[in-house]
């Protein structure tokens, strides 16, 4: 049975019961026509006062915060609260599934190596992850509904967003000054702008880095060149005698050896940088590393120099011997080529407290000043250009050093004290080295 029918039903029986019970009461007293009129009205005046009584009910809880089901009665006022529960969880369900969307969607832009920033028509910020609130220096909840241009103020950002064409980035300072921003903002909705931003200090430090070097080595190999080229000029317009004949040809033989060290070491950066890390379970006996490097520091010196090596009987590195080879000989090569004759170089193998080891080189040379430091594995940083020539240094062996070390999982370090010498150490982490089971060291040769 309908609500509609029950409901009507429901209404005649009021208004019929009514109406027998005025009737009765009514010809008790004589009048039975206006006993069964005025029992009918207030049957019907009962049914409706009942009936609003079940709609106030369900009209409180609709005003209320709808916590826990909706009034359950029957017939109409009964169906008309389930179903108007049934289209509020719907509808809670619904805006609970968005605002999970709208949720998942901030926490992915969150995730963005990049600052993303959402303004309204005015330019004004609607909100920001923390990588845009880093890059521009804001306060995500305090600078909401802001303008933009009055919390970032880098002229080059404020005419780029005044102009109001964004076609193209913008590139300028950070706003703490700490690095460089690209920008690049895109319009979308009703008037409302995403601004998108990309710290790429790194990439330009990278850059500029790149463009040195290209004009490093073009200065390093041209010097060579000419020398090379004026000589044969020389030769070949210039009648010469047999000492000077023999003089230029030695000159041009240490051009080209000076050509021919900067592209060997040129080719082993490239190596580095585009092979793979060494295994970290080929074992190399130190000893052996040892006794090679005080072979070829002895040959390098002419006796010119007490080469003394110690430690590294009890132990073993995991990695490359070639690329380990050839770190701690230019740290050797370096010891010999800036240490006065009659000097003095060590080089010691110490276990450290942290379960790794360290290979260092010290020498009684020239050494540095603490500012010269820091950019010593620079490619190409010299501390005194024309000496390093004279020498015959590249500028690449303490880079190539540096890559050796990372390559490993360890680091460089340097101390040095000006007119005291230098200590070069080769830093190697716990999981590179190890402790011989049987440690056998090969005899090492007089110093």
């Amino acid at each position: 049975m309908g609500p509609v029918l029950t409901r009507t039903l429901a209404a005649v029986g009021a208004v019929l019961l009514g109406c027998a019970v005025g009737t009765t009461i009514g010809g008790a007293l004589g009048a039975a026509t206006t006993g069964a009129t005025f029992g009918g009205a207030l049957g019907a005046a009962a049914l409706v006062a009942w009936d609003s009584a079940r709609g106030r009910v369900l009209m409180d809880w609709l005003r209320g915060p709808q916590v826990g089901a909706a009034p359950r009665e029957a017939g109409w006022w009964g169906e008309m609260a389930y179903r108007i529960e049934r289209g509020l969880r719907l509808r809670d369900a619904g805006i609970e599934q968005e605002k999970q969307r709208l949720r998942d969607f901030l926490d992915a832009i969150e995730a963005s190596p990049n600052g993303v920033l959402l303004l309204d028509g005015s330019d004004q910020i609607e909100w920001c992850n923390s990588t845009a609130a880093d890059h521009f220096g804001l306060d995500r909840e305090r600078d909401r509904r802001q303008p933009v241009t009055n919390l970032v103020r880098a002229p080059a950002f404020v005419t780029y967003m005044q102009r109001g064409q964004y076609d193209d980035h913008v590139v300028f300072t950070a706003p703490s000054g700490r690095g460089t921003l690209m920008v690049l903002v895109r319009r979308y909705g009703d008037g409302m702008k995403l601004v998108l931003s990309q710290d790429i200090t790194e990439r330009e430090r990278a850059e500029a880095m790149r463009r040195d070097f290209v004009a490093n080595v073009s200065h390093e190999i041209r010097t060579p060149l000419t020398v090379l080229a004026g000589f044969v000029e020389t030769m070949t317009q210039l009648p010469l005698t047999e000492v000077e004949r023999r003089r230029v040809l030695t000159v041009m033989a240490q051009q080209t050896d000076r050509m021919q060290a900067l592209v060997g070491d040129l080719l082993t950066l490239a190596q580095l940088e585009g092979s793979p890390r060494p295994p970290s379970d080929r074992w190399l006996a130190v000893s052996d590393l040892m006794q090679r490097t005080q072979v070829d520091g002895l040959a390098l010196s002419g006796g010119r120099h007490t080469l003394a090596v110690s430690g590294g009987a009890d132990a073993e590195v995991a990695g490359s011997d070639t690329e380990l080879i050839s770190a701690v000989g230019n740290l050797v090569n370096n010891a010999v080529r800036y240490t006065p004759a009659g000097g003095r170089i060590d080089v010691i193998w110490r276990w450290r407290d942290d379960g790794g080891a360290e290979l260092a080189v010290t020498d009684t040379g020239l050494g540095m000043a603490r500012e010269h430091l820091p950019r010593l594995t620079e490619r190409f940083y010299r501390v005194d250009g024309s000496r390093s020539r004279e020498t015959g240094g590249t500028g690449l062996g303490l880079s190539i050093v540096k890559h050796v070390a990372q390559r490993h999982g360890g680091e460089i370090d340097i101390t040095s004290e000006l007119g005291k010498g230098s200590t070069f150490k080769l830093v190697l982490p716990a999981f590179r080295v190890r402790h011989r089971a049987e440690a056998t060291l090969a005899p090492v040769l007089p110093a």
